[in-house]
């Protein structure tokens, strides 16, 4: 209800402008003792090794510098996944880079990992009191050449192991030249393989396994789908997130900003992001498991997800658009579904 009154004032702002102001809006009562837990109802899920309150999530993006978990814990997620964070910091792509397309609930970015960098990332998780189930979502910096992308991602992965519930390891931004390259058979396998070779040093020095999850994108073909699910079950990587955002704009054709340059969110991407996840779930015949976004707007689009194949389910656009009830409402709605079809977990 607040965030339908206090919705017409932010969309007045540009959309860059408005996500700031709302984390710190968000941060504010957090600092006076006010902000509650919000009440929801628990559906807990077993996945990855890990015991989640809920399967609903706050997909990386909003919170790219780590530095608001706390307040966002407050809305009742099951898990939350920041970042995406690259070994330097670095500003992303220039401003204007984010654009709201109301008429399709829809966002286009081209943020281009934005980001503080990994010590003031890791300073800003210290400060959090909250220790809940924490993914932390990694990538590149947009200078180092693609061929040396892998030495940014295994930093990254050192850097973040001790603090993180799981790993997301981003390959899918359309606003990093080139990042896609990494989705594909060859590159993909070596990223991979250098990953887990890690991941086994570090859970031996750490005394514990961190799950690894991809994140990839709506657009893939039927054989991309195969080398993927192939490149997962190679290297052992517990998860799949699907999906990133889209370079398509089927379902926005003629709208404003539709053609602004990034990736499209929302409820235009959302069939297309569940066929993706439809179609690995089938490739992987639950050799890992599957973390669904992209287009949920209402929990019956979560539902629609977990139906598809998948265990987990991820939240950003839609909080946009209708706000933290999103979040209740979703994890309800799965409530209900796993009353009478329990999704398998790995």
């Amino acid at each position: 209800m607040l965030y339908a009154l206090a919705r017409p004032l932010l969309f007045a702002l540009d959309p860059e402008t408005a996500h700031s102001l709302t984390l710190e809006l968000a941060d504010a009562p957090l600092r006076f003792g006010l902000l509650r837990v919000a009440r929801v109802p628990g559906a807990p899920v077993r996945a990855m090794g890990i015991d989640f309150p809920n399967p609903v999530g706050l997909a990386a993006g909003l919170d790219k510098s780590g530095a608001h978990v706390d307040a966002l814990a407050k809305l009742g997620f099951g898990f939350i996944e920041v970042g995406t964070v690259t070994p330097r910091p670095q500003p992303g792509n220039p401003k204007p880079r984010l654009f709201r397309l109301p008429a399709a609930q829809a966002l286009v970015n081209r943020m281009g990992f934005n980001s503080v960098g990994l010590d003031a990332f890791m300073e800003n998780l210290a400060r959090a009191s909250w220790h809940g189930v924490l993914g932390i979502n990694i990538g590149k910096n947009a200078d180092t050449p693609i061929e040396h992308a892998a030495d940014d991602y295994a930093a990254c992965l050192e850097r973040v192991y001790a603090r993180a519930s799981y790993v997301a390891v981003n390959v899918s931004s359309p606003n990093t030249r080139n990042l896609r390259e990494l989705q594909e058979e060859r590159a993909l396998d070596a990223l991979l393989a250098r990953l887990a070779a890690l991941r086994r040093r570090l859970a031996d020095r750490h005394g514990r396994r961190v799950p690894l999850a991809l994140k990839v994108a709506p657009d893939l073909d039927a054989g991309q789908v195969g080398a993927i699910a192939d490149a997962v079950r190679r290297h052992g990587i517990e998860a799949v997130i699907a999906t990133n955002t889209s370079v398509s704009r089927e379902g926005v054709e003629g709208l404003p900003h539709a053609d602004e340059a990034g990736g499209l969110s929302g409820a235009p991407i959302r069939a297309r992001a569940t066929a993706t996840l439809a179609a690995l779930a089938g490739a992987l015949q639950g050799e890992a498991l599957l973390i669904g976004a992209g287009g949920i707007l209402r929990g019956a689009h979560a539902t629609e997800k977990l139906d598809a194949g998948a265990t987990l389910v991820q939240l950003y656009t839609g909080l946009v658009y209708r706000g933290p009830d999103l979040v209740s409402e979703c994890i309800s709605d799965c409530r209900k579904r796993s009353r009478t079809a329990k999704p398998a977990s790995r």
